[in-house]
């Protein structure tokens, strides 16, 4: 064979694979789709709701393989893939597709990937038939909606190899069948109900052996299972969020090829092992919130020792870790996110920190690190984007003219000591910056007016509790700034004009003055953002404007301690969102404003110590059904308590003290039903910032901004001032100081989580109800200054956690019931009765029945009843007198209130010395 011919052969070869291989690559246009597997594509779309015509091009007679989410092979045609993953619009509400799965899947007989995840199937069971799907290698069911039993049929999918199962409302009474998944690499089954599976998983070998990535967060765990043991190729474990109460087992630490572990969320105890270093792979740690201990600079070391300084995050934050930061923090050259926040690591922050070169997150805060930090420390951080380190006694001494190698995104540099102790000039450098926080580090001086332009990106700002003064100027700057905190400084002069599109402000505990006219009514057409607004402790006056109509967002308006007159403005009835609404300690009077009623979402109202008048208004308990806190203490409201109050099932505080209230005690007391029984959950848990834009949502969870929100509460005779933390467990009845009669009810002791109770300086009569040593969790119990007959009932003695008691002045007689507690209060705590028995000093067996009356300590004897006697008529003579002369001008409804609450508190004083003195 010639030359020549052996060439032309070689080329005909040659053309002849050209050929093939584009017929290969071009197979699709010659083999398209199945039509029985077109055709089960038809029945599966019209079971399934297409909320956004996503399956618009499932229609006609076109090849099918060309379709939305369908992959066919490129040489047989048949159907291999269904993507059909959602897509979330206005999250988390509206989903791609819902409906049914059909059985006509069954057909796609070489399908080996099904992704439905983020969908809406409205917690329909995952169907077994899918079971049957051999093929199948890929099966992707998470975040959507599935509910109820996981079918033990997946178990026969043996040629499966990533199933994703992810989902809240799933549950399992047994996880045998994933035995049979022998070739499944990666299983995700996080939020899923394993809480029955629990002890079961822990002492089988259930889990297959070739996974390599098992998420099981959330899934209700009280045990490690005990199949990952074996898993010698896991590269990724995530058990976060469960139960596991356990210390940290050794054989986890042998798994050498572990890149990502997270064990964060649970109750794991123990000290962590210097074995640490044995996982060579690390790459991502987290054992946050859990309760390990052990030294910080241990666990570096161990690190340190092997090739493990290629890890890139580390959390080990909210722990029990003490010790100091190692010097030789530059060996992690590749750590990128260090959170060692809320533990106990004490010491100075070393100056080898500085060289974290790759660092882009830092969190350090709420320990208890000392001594000075300076720009040496920051000196190669050219990648830091969020630094958080508040809560320790560091200080901050930078040059004037600093110029930081970073662009921060967050600052939280909560009670540092700034020097010099001014707001620093190297913060204008930091464009990008979004959460500035800076309270309590002493900063002093007035506020720079580059202060609101210095980054466009500035959403969040705290630099409250300084001593920052002067006018603070307008705030007017485009979006996103919306959360401004100023409060407790030195601030004086008018309140400053804000933008519309801030949420939170707190400009409180300040010396602002002037009315609030032009805060309010200043460019009213324009809706406002508001939904926290503190302006409380000012020395602001005038009246509350009627401006409020564009303020609908508001939920939480504090305007307490402040100068205010005049009537609660009508317009206040728009703020259809309000649940907080702080007045106290003003000048307002007048009555209760109907236009009230409309803030039917109200949980806290405190209109103490003003001027209100006239009879609560029974639409409290009506129309205010969320109510948890009702003060109207320190007013002049007059006549009964309204029974409609016993309405206000979600009632946790009641304070009407001080007030000219009559008639008797309500019987229907027990309603109160957040008083009776226990509940994980209140009204006040409830989270304003809920309405705020996604950011805040953010930032609030992640750097507690939302505890701003509190409340004054009376308890144990103090005030004090109650966080919404504290508030949701306080349970408390005050009612002293009226004119109220009548025995008190037995009904009051159905309040069994009632833990202050205060009835003093009243007239009621009759006994103490025999069962209020039912009301097992009183701290606070105040019944003096009444005319209580009778034996102290005999059931107090069970009341061990009282710390306060006071039932002195009234007429009981007998001995003082024996227990630790009673017994454990001073006399002042019972004088003024006839009771014998510690801790009087009357013996009871002395008295033959009869006890003595109690002499006051400041007169001597045979002067009491001349005296008392003298108190009286001199009394009477001033009534009689004072009658006589104004009788007239007391048909006035005003004069009559007022000279009625007059006579009320001569009424009582006498009262008491009467007692006193017989």
């Amino acid at each position: 064979m010639n030359m020549g011919s052996t060439v032309v052969r070689f080329l005909s070869i040659a053309t002849l694979f050209t050929i093939c291989l584009l017929l290969l690559c071009n197979a699709n246009l010659s083999a398209p789709c199945k039509q029985n597997e077109r055709q089960a594509l038809l029945k599966f779309r019209h079971d399934l709701r297409d909320h956004f015509n996503q399956l618009s091009s499932w229609a006609g007679e076109g090849d099918c393989c060309n379709w939305t989410g369908v992959v066919c092979d490129n040489l047989t045609g048949h159907v291999r893939d269904l993507h059909l993953a959602g897509h979330i619009y206005d999250m988390p509400f509206n989903r791609s597709f819902s409906g049914k799965i059909n059985p006509s899947l069954l057909n796609l007989t070489h399908l080996s990937y099904l992704d439905l995840s983020y969908n809406d199937f409205e917690g329909m069971q995952i169907p077994s038939f899918l079971g049957s799907l051999k093929s199948l290698r890929y099966l992707n069911l998470s975040n959507s909606m599935f509910g109820g039993l996981i079918p033990h049929q997946l178990g026969n999918l043996t040629s499966l190899q990533v199933l994703d199962l992810h989902d809240y409302y799933l549950e399992v009474e047994s996880l045998q069948w994933i035995s049979g998944l022998s070739q499944l690499q990666h299983l995700d089954m996080s939020r899923a109900n394993l809480s029955k599976a629990s002890d079961w998983l822990r002492v089988t070998n259930t889990l297959p052996s070739l996974v390599e990535n098992l998420h099981m967060s959330d899934c209700g765990l009280y045990h490690i299972p005990g199949g990952i043991a074996n898993m010698t190729n896991l590269q990724f474990l995530d058990l976060q969020s469960n139960y596991i109460s356990s210390t940290i087992p050794k054989w986890l630490y042998r798994l050498s090829h572990l890149q990502s572990l997270i064990l964060s969320w649970n109750f794991f105890h123990g000290e962590i092992s210097s074995s640490l270093g044995n996982l060579t792979s690390i790459v991502n740690l987290d054992m946050s919130v859990n309760n390990l201990n052990g030294s910080v600079s241990e666990i570096f070391e161990s690190f340190s020792r092997c090739s493990s300084v290629q890890i890139e995050s580390l959390s080990l934050s909210w722990n029990n870790l003490s010790g100091h930061l190692t010097d030789k923090l530059d060996r992690f050259e590749k750590l990128r996110d260090l959170d060692l926040a809320n533990n106990s690591i004490s010491g100075p922050l070393p100056p080898s920190f500085g060289n974290l070169s790759c660092l882009e997150y830092l969190s350090i805060g709420d320990n208890n690190l000392t001594g000075v930090v300076s720009q040496l420390h920051f000196t190669n951080l050219t990648r830091l984007v969020e630094f958080d380190a508040r809560g320790n006694s560091l200080t901050l001494e930078i040059t004037p003219h600093w110029l930081p190698p970073f662009q921060l995104s967050l600052l939280v540099l909560n009670d540092w000591h700034l020097e010099p102790s001014e707001l620093p000039m190297w913060l204008q450098s930091q464009t990008q910056l979004r959460v500035l926080s800076m309270p309590n580090t002493r900063i002093s001086g007035t506020i720079p007016t580059w202060l609101w332009n210095f980054s466009s990106q500035l959403e969040y700002i705290d630099l409250s509790e300084n001593k920052l003064y002067g006018e603070v100027p307008r705030i007017f700057r485009s979006s996103p700034l919306s959360e401004i905190f100023l409060g407790s400084n030195q601030f004086n002069g008018s309140l400053p004009l804000v933008s519309s599109t801030v949420v939170q402000l707190d400009l409180s505990n300040s010396s602002f003055s002037g009315t609030l006219f032009h805060f309010f009514c200043n460019n009213n057409s324009e809706p406002k953002a508001f939904i926290i607004l503190h302006l409380d402790n000012n020395r602001l006056s005038g009246k509350i404007p009627d401006c409020f109509r564009n303020w609908d967002r508001l939920v939480a308006v504090n305007l307490e301690s402040n100068n205010l007159i005049g009537n609660i403005p009508r317009s206040l009835g728009y703020l259809h969102s309000l649940q907080y609404l702080h007045l106290r300690n003003n000048h307002l009077h007048g009555e209760l404003p109907p236009y009230l009623k409309k803030c039917t979402d109200l949980t806290i109202l405190d209109l103490g110590y003003n001027k209100f008048l006239e009879k609560i208004p029974m639409w409290i308990g009506t129309s205010l059904s969320n109510l948890a806190i009702l003060s109207l203490r320190s007013n002049q409201f007059h006549g009964h308590i309204p029974y409609k109050l016993c309405d206000l099932t979600c009632l946790q505080i009641l304070d009407l003290a001080h007030n000219n209230l009559s008639g008797r005690m309500p019987r229907c007391l027990y309603n109160f039903t957040a008083m009776t029984t226990f509940s994980e959950y209140t009204s006040l848990d409830f989270d304003p910032l809920e309405f705020g834009p996604f950011e805040y949502e953010f930032y609030a969870n992640r750097y507690n901004v939302g505890e701003i929100e509190n409340a004054n509460v009376v308890t144990k005779g103090r005030e004090v001032k109650y966080g919404r933390s504290l508030l949701r467990l306080a349970i408390i009845l005050d009612l002293s100081d009226n004119i109220i009669s009548g025995e008190i009810p037995e009904e009051l002791t159905s309040l069994i989580y009632l833990q202050s109770v205060n009835l003093s300086n009243n007239l009621l009569s009759g006994r103490i109800p025999p069962k209020i040593g039912d009301m097992i969790w009183l701290e606070s119990l105040d019944l003096s200054m009444n005319q209580l007959c009778g034996q102290i009932a005999p059931s107090m003695s069970r009341l061990t956690f009282l710390s306060a008691l006071n039932l002195s002045y009234n007429n009981l007689t007998g001995e003082i019931p024996k227990s630790t507690q009673l017994q454990s209060f001073d006399q002042f705590s019972f004088i003024g009765n006839k009771l014998c028995g510690p801790p009087l000093e009357v013996n009871c067996s002395n008295t033959n029945g009869t006890v003595p009356p109690v002499a006051d300590q400041k007169h001597g004897g045979s002067d009491l009843l001349e005296d008392g006697w003298f108190y009286l008529s001199l009394g009477l003579g001033f009534l009689f007198g004072f009658w006589s002369v104004l009788g007239s001008l007391l048909l006035n409804l005003p004069w009559s209130i007022v000279f009625s609450r007059f006579l009320n508190s001569i009424v009582k004083k006498l009262y008491g010395v009467i007692v006193e003195h017989f």
